[in-house]
């Protein structure tokens, strides 16, 4: 969630190391910071509450009062609060009571308050609340002279996720790096070394990175990159080449990021499909492999946080249907919690776009423990959870900046659909007419999710106008319908604040229907053929209690005031289409109300702590 980058070399590290903050923010912080070696060698540190400019404003303002920043090596971090409120003295970097050891951290040290607690009772004084100065005082309390000894000392110590950028005073242009579970990144620029968290703040620099594994450590100077195990061995690695391009990250004459990306879903799901669809042929490429034997495979469970959960569902409903298996959604968090039953003949399918966050990776070394065959839909090439699935289907989203997902999410239902309709084929219970009439409307998909773009965004802003002034809004669906209103509730909180809810509609009578008032706002999917007349009938009971109904159909029989008419697909593909309003509505409440759209209060675009 918070943002780590790191140079030494041959330029002058204060703006690379904002530039560098510039390109994590998409991930959410609330306070930023930077350490650097000064020339003659003495550590300094900025910290500012609040975004980035306000960094940028304290560097300046140091400058001109004649502090020289023209130091060749240093760290800086975007932090996201989970340790102490959001303020200058908890932002990172911390530093050590003698200023012997200078870090930034993400992730979080879950025994830090044993820690802290005994080393107060030496006499350790603490300057913040964070989880983070415990262990720049550890590293102090274990000094042996020789930091990358300290560091191999250190880490058994702490328990929890960490990625740690660190500088010691006695070794002026050296940076050290260790990783347990929280992401972590180095790489060779022209003019010498970088860490970062995120691959966004490497690829101005490089596209040659390599990733550090759980236990291992690094040494980066000027010259070069020593690796590490946690033994203190020396070992050797090689790189990865970034697929994304630095540009992706332009907004262009788009007010935001997430308006961008919502036009983008066209383009994303068709390259996300080419090599998945040729010639109206399935093949999944390393996805066949955990397809082999598909008549063993008696269970499938769909695992994600947020969105990625939210297209799980979908996938439950899809699966059930065509390949007559047994399928739940599970949230990973609460899939951790929980003894599940499960065994070699389920299939885990992991949802998330960074393939990072944290609940998610738990879920899937769960269910590898149980003997579950594992499969990942991820974004990110090189990733956690790509890594450590047996194999992974890649969505071709390309780097998504807004912490609301818009392109990822359609490209991974893009997936799921062809995951299970391959299932299907292989399973021999689905074939013929209907397998063709599905590829084919999965064919013509893009372009179909082009014209409901063009052709909803009107009256979705329409929307927007009656609904921006309300505080509360309900969404309801049946089947998919509901799987895509619970993304549509989803997206109009997160970015615009309004409180909403999402219910399955045959459920309103056992409970949610008091909740509505003369005027409240409830939005109806209905473009499940099966069910459209049942929702139908519950949109009307919502009416007849002062409900204001707002309808998203391709049924050209429904007449209801305020209704868009999507295009008509096949019935398994329609959620692709219905979300598509609810995001524009959505981006557009929020711009009614003046919200930071791209970033949104207390939310980070990747959740990599638990």
């Amino acid at each position: 969630m918070c943002g780590i980058i790191g140079y030494t070399g041959l330029e002058e590290a204060t703006p690379i190391l904002l530039d560098g903050l510039e390109q994590l923010e998409y991930r959410g912080y609330d306070s930023a910071g930077l350490a650097l070696f000064t020339p003659g060698g003495s550590l300094q540190r900025l910290r500012a509450k609040g975004r980035l400019s306000a960094l940028r404003d304290r560097v300046r303002e140091q400058a001109e009062s004649g502090a020289d920043l023209r130091g060749t090596a240093g760290l800086g971090h975007t932090r996201w609060a989970t340790h102490g409120e959001p303020s200058e003295r908890n932002a990172h970097p911390h530093r050590s009571a003698n200023g012997l050891y200078s870090i930034v951290h993400n992730g979080i040290i879950e025994n830090f308050e044993a820690l802290r607690a005994e080393m107060e009772a030496e006499g350790v004084a603490f300057t913040s609340e964070t989880d983070t100065e415990v262990v720049a005082q550890l590293l102090e309390k274990l000094d042996t002279g020789d930091a990358r000894e300290t560091l191999r000392r250190t880490l058994p110590h702490l328990e929890g996720s960490f990625a740690l950028g660190i500088l010691y005073h006695s070794e002026p242009g050296v940076l050290y790096c260790a990783r347990r579970q929280s992401p972590l990144l180095v790489a060779r620029s022209q003019s010498g070394t970088l860490l970062a968290s995120d691959a966004a703040a490497l690829l101005p620099h490089t596209r040659s990175i390599f990733r550090l594994e759980d236990g291992e450590m690094a040494r980066l100077t000027a010259e070069g990159i020593t690796f590490f195990d946690g033994k203190g061995n020396e070992t050797a690695k090689s790189p990865i080449e970034a697929a994304r391009h630095v540009t992706a990250a332009e907004k262009g004459a788009y007010a935001h990021f997430m308006r961008k990306e919502i036009d983008e879903q066209p383009e994303a799901v068709r390259r996300t499909l080419e090599p998945l669809l040729r010639s109206r042929q399935l093949q999944l490429g390393e996805g066949e492999r955990a397809l082999h034997d598909p008549g063993d495979i008696h269970r499938m469970i769909f695992l994600g946080c947020g969105s990625a959960w939210h297209v799980g569902c979908v996938g439950r409903i899809i699966a059930e249907e065509l390949c007559g298996i047994p399928a739940s959604a599970e949230l990973a968090s609460e899939f951790r919690a929980q003894k599940s039953a499960i065994n070699s003949h389920t299939l885990c399918v992991i949802v998330s776009q960074s393939g990072e966050t944290a609940d998610s990776l738990m879920a899937l070394r769960l269910a590898a423990e149980c003997g579950a065959r594992t499969l990942s839909i991820v974004n990110v090439e090189g990733s956690s959870i790509a890594e450590e699935s047996d194999c992974v289907l890649f969505t071709k989203a390309g780097l998504e900046v807004a912490v609301a997902t818009t392109k990822a999410y359609s490209t991974q239902l893009a997936v799921i659909y062809a995951l299970c309709a391959r299932l299907a084929q292989l399973r021999g219970t689905w074939s013929g007419d209907s397998l063709a009439a599905f590829l084919h409307g999965l064919t013509a998909l893009p372009d179909q999710i082009e014209e409901t773009l063009r052709t909803c965004e009107a009256p979705a802003i329409a929307w927007a106008q009656e609904l921006a002034a309300n505080e509360h809004a309900y969404f309801i669906g049946r089947s998919l319908d509901h799987a895509a209103a619970l993304e549509g509730s989803l997206k109009l909180k997160e970015i615009s604040y309004i409180h909403a809810e999402a219910y399955a509609a045959g459920e309103l009578k056992h409970g949610t229907i008091s909740l509505l008032e003369s005027g409240t706002p409830v939005v109806g999917v209905c473009c499940r053929q099966s069910v459209t007349a049942k929702t139908k009938n519950n949109l009307e009971e919502c009416a007849a209690r002062g409900a204001k109904l707002f309808c998203l159909t391709n049924d050209t029989a429904l007449r209801l005031p305020r209704q868009i008419l999507l295009p008509r697909c096949h019935t398994l593909l329609a959620t692709s289409l219905s979300v598509l309003p609810m995001q524009l509505l959505a981006y557009k409440c929020a711009e009614l109300r003046k919200c930071d759209i791209d970033k949104p209060r207390s939310l980070a675009k990747s959740v990599t702590v638990e």
